[in-house]
């Protein structure tokens, strides 16, 4: 099958003149079940309990799967999103993504869309995100999004699930989409988390990211050593997940590729703004994927374009060459086993 021969290719590597392309069909699916509209206003600083007047206002497309959608379009990998709209502020969101270029698909809600507003104070470095409440989807909402899935699903080589869940009804796409990608042969990958998250890995995804403090929340676990994340990574792993990556800020991230674990170690940068920095990530690992480049390859490129995210106040719109000064000093280490490869040549014995 598709994703096992793939993931062959991840553990016994593969130089470049002699690489086996895999083709998906038509692109890269992402699912954003919560999309955001961003009221993004910037302030010389903010004095709390005061008026505050801004310097700066702009609206921005939210959600990690959007974010996701809008790396990829950098990275130059056709990609579709599919999201729910709702309300005026569903039609200012579609008007932005359409201004943007990001390609997408919606599904109609009767709630509004959530909206945020963000607060920036560029000299202090420091950033306020203020939420409104999630949508309330209907079943009949979540049934014709589920359809609409199906057919997307089976014209795409990869699914990306990212980003929270507006209840707890619509969590099951989720586990549907994954399953369904199972069945027709589709690379899963799951970025998602709250209280959900436990019946997603359940589902069996073939990729999962998270960082630590989502999957301690989540799931009620303790990833405060190296030991316990490795431990994790490996349950994992006994789960079907065949790549795993827990990332945790500027600290290492540690990783699996079948049952052999990695700690990734990126450089120091002067971070400005981490939010969307998690999904440049899960760009990367897809851009990897869908581009069949090794392990060591695409984890570099995956971390690279984390670090560039979080050293810039935009989200999720770095282009490789942005990313060339910091790939070679990204670190692999194994922990543990190493891959062994086999010499089948007719002169070993």
């Amino acid at each position: 099958m598709i994703i096992d021969c793939l993931i062959e290719i991840l553990v016994i590597g593969t130089d470049t003149d002699n690489k086996l392309l895999i083709k998906s069909k038509i692109m890269v699916l992402t699912v954003t079940l919560n999309p955001l509209l961003e009221n993004r206003i910037e302030f010389e600083n903010i004095n709390w309990g005061k008026v505050c007047r801004g310097i700066k206002q702009e609206y921005k497309a939210g959600g990690k799967g959007l974010n996701v959608s809008r790396q990829l379009d950098y990275l130059s990998i056709k990609n579709v999103a599919l999201i729910f709209l709702g309300g005026n502020n569903g039609k200012m969101l579609r008007k932005i993504l359409i201004d943007e270029n990001v390609d997408f698909a919606s599904i109609p809600s009767k709630c509004e869309t959530r909206a945020a507003t963000i607060a920036i104070e560029k000299t202090q470095k420091r950033i306020t995100s203020l939420f409104e409440p999630s949508s309330e989807l209907t079943e009949n909402e979540i049934n014709e999004f589920k359809t609409k899935l199906i057919k997307m699903i089976q014209n795409c080589g990869i699914v990306v699930f990212s980003g929270s869940v507006p209840n707890k009804k619509a969590a099951s796409i989720i586990t549907y989409g994954i399953e369904l990608a199972k069945e027709l042969d589709k690379i899963s990958i799951l970025d998602t988390y709250g209280n959900h998250l436990q019946d997603c890995i359940n589902a069996g995804p073939s990729v999962l990211h998270n960082n630590v403090d989502e999957l301690e929340k989540s799931l009620q676990i303790n990833l405060s050593s190296e030991i316990k994340k490795v431990k994790f990574l490996k349950e994992l792993y006994e789960k079907g997940i065949k790549l795993a990556f827990i990332t945790n800020g500027a600290k290492p991230t540690y990783a699996s590729k079948f049952d052999f674990v990695y700690k990734i170690q990126s450089p120091k940068i002067d971070e400005i703004d981490s939010t969307g920095s998690g999904d440049a990530f899960i760009a990367g690992i897809t851009y990897g994927l869908e581009k069949s480049l090794v392990f060591d390859q695409f984890v570099k490129v995956a971390s690279a374009l984390g670090s560039v995210n979080a050293a810039r106040w935009d989200v999720c719109n770095a282009k490789l060459e942005d990313i060339e000064n910091i790939v070679d000093s990204i670190k692999v280490t194994p922990i543990g086993k190493k891959v062994k490869l086999i010499n089948d040549s007719p002169t070993h014995s």
